[in-house]
């Protein structure tokens, strides 16, 4: 690459966040879709459908994520509804980032359709020249939009990010932030969900500029640990590394427990797992993070133990989910032999602000009835995992795509 790499003391951060990302994606495979309405959908031909996302053509209707289909139809009468297509967006995620390592193996997934380049060890052109250049062949070669944030650290780039969208590219320094970002209200914070918001209010903490002002010891205790590190964040302080590893790492929660004596009754075994569920969600809530597998231990009366995991399709954190995870997984390996010993460990831990989820129909509408958790889907879905790529994305020998896109002629996979 044109880029020459030097040790630097300077940090410079992108953050690449695609552009409605499965509606961009659809259009990608489908040129037809372009510059319409556009809505990915679950129970498409059902009233109580929810809409996953939308293109800007959609929004600028009124149409948003989470939204009912029938609202959605209401509101926007000509809108084309699509249901997701999980293993294209995976496929065209996968050259999003091949791309991006083109520039530097310094390049941090955080989701299916974002993630963090640290450029500070090249020159040879400026951040700016780099991140328009990244942007331009996102959508000659993949046909995917994108909007870059440039900073010198993650969190000030993962705001830029977000403040120019579609097909942005915004640079924020730590002496911009009085002006930029300090007058916004403390909810747009990266961070900070609409639950934390609420908390934040009741000391009078309305701005980021009253978080960054805020009394630290007041803001710990109301929100533990986290509280410091907004406090930093808020004042555009966020050493942690662009780590292309981080999706690797397997950290775990788990407990266990040894029953009093061995048994084989099944509501005696449920009341064990829930106990289990319980106390390792709460571990889980204690270090904000989420598990994305699962692992049940089976210990029998004859001290055999054996260790069964699942990977999930969403990372999981509450009682009820890790409880209807691991129920699952323990009666379908039982032998019905008396149990003497079980547990329960969430495996692949990603940070709750981090983690995105890879909705499926079912557990999307789900949680869209489930109103504490509603704004998060909402924030998640407002922003939606060595061969020079080519326009489009080559499907795979099971894939249907549209006839004629780009997509089913030149991509790879």
């Amino acid at each position: 690459m044109w880029l020459v790499e030097q040790v630097v003391s300077r940090r410079i951060i992108l953050h690449v966040d695609m552009n409605s990302f499965y509606a961009s994606v659809e259009m990608a495979y489908d040129p037809s879709l372009k510059g319409k309405p556009l809505a990915i959908a679950g129970n498409v031909e059902e009233r109580k459908g929810i809409i996953v996302t939308c293109s800007y053509e959609a929004r600028a209707k009124g149409v948003t994520a989470t939204m009912p289909l029938w609202q959605a139809r209401r509101l926007c009468p000509d809108l084309i509804i699509r249901k997701p297509n999980f293993e294209r967006y995976r496929t065209a995620s996968q050259a999003m980032f091949e791309l991006l390592r083109e520039y530097t193996h310094l390049v941090e997934p955080v989701s299916i359709d974002e993630g963090y380049i640290d450029l500070s060890n090249f020159e040879g052109s400026r951040p700016l020249e780099i991140a328009e250049l990244i942007q331009e062949r996102l959508v000659d070669e993949l046909l995917l939009p994108c909007s870059i944030g440039v900073a010198p650290n993650k969190f000030l780039a993962k705001m830029a990010s977000n403040m120019k969208k579609p097909l942005g590219i915004t640079i924020l320094r730590k002496r911009d932030m009085p002006k930029t970002l300090w007058p916004l209200p403390v909810h747009e914070m990266h961070g900070v969900g609409g639950k934390t918001a609420e908390k934040l209010h009741t000391i009078g903490v309305h701005t980021i500029y009253d978080l960054a002002h805020a009394n630290e010891v007041q803001v710990k205790k109301l929100l533990g640990v986290n509280g410091e590190r907004l406090i930093q964040k808020a004042n555009g302080i966020d050493n942690r590394e662009v780590n292309p590893n981080a999706i690797y790492d397997f950290k775990s929660i788990g407990n266990s427990k040894t029953l009093a004596k061995n048994t084989t009754k099944e509501n005696e075994i449920r009341e064990v797992l829930k106990k289990l569920s319980h106390s390792v969600s709460v571990r889980l809530k204690r270090k904000e993070v989420l598990a994305t597998k699962l692992l049940v231990t089976i210990r029998y009366g004859n001290l055999k133990t054996i260790t069964r995991s699942k990977k999930l399709n969403n990372p999981i954190g509450e009682e009820k989910d890790l409880f209807h995870e691991a129920t699952e997984l323990f009666f379908s390996h039982w032998n019905d032999e008396p149990i003497r010993l079980l547990g329960i460990t969430g495996q692949d831990l990603v940070e709750k602000d981090d983690a995105v989820k890879q909705l499926d129909l079912f557990s999307y509408e789900q949680d869209a009835k489930d109103e504490p958790i509603l704004s998060i889907i909402d924030q998640i879905n407002q922003k939606y995992g060595e061969q020079l790529l080519k326009k489009g994305i080559k499907v795979k020998g099971k894939e249907t795509p549209t006839p004629g896109t780009s997509f089913s002629k030149d991509f790879f996979t």
